[in-house]
């Protein structure tokens, strides 16, 4: 069944006018479909690689950490919004008391409450 039906229609890659023969046409030529395709999936690839960039930045959950009896380093700086530098100050300056675990540092959570109050 052959279509008798010619549509003026613009291409959506290239913005060219152009003669349809069906009316879900959208790209004047296979070269613009094909040029259109590998921008749209660029497009979604870079959209991907920035959300997963987000999700890598934020870490860990601020939920999850308050909820914690104790923290590690790491956890105590997003806490306290403080680096790694600022919370080994504290801890030489003995605001802050650490426990040791086997060879990992953690620290309660009652010392930070109290050290914020």
């Amino acid at each position: 069944m052959s279509s008798n039906i010619q549509i003026p229609k613009i291409c959506q890659h290239c913005n060219e006018g152009f003669i349809a023969k069906t009316t879900v046409t959208k790209f004047c030529s296979l070269h613009c479909a094909r040029k259109a395709y590998k921008a749209n999936k660029r497009h979604s690839k870079i959209i991907a690689a920035q959300e997963n960039e987000y999700q890598k930045s934020s870490g860990i959950d601020l939920n999850i950490i308050q909820a914690k009896e104790y923290l590690s380093i790491k956890e105590t700086c997003i806490l306290l919004g403080i680096s790694r530098m600022s919370l080994h100050r504290y801890i030489k300056k003995k605001l802050i008391k650490p426990s040791n675990l086997g060879g990992r540092i953690i620290i309660q959570r009652k010392i930070i409450d109290n050290l914020l109050k």
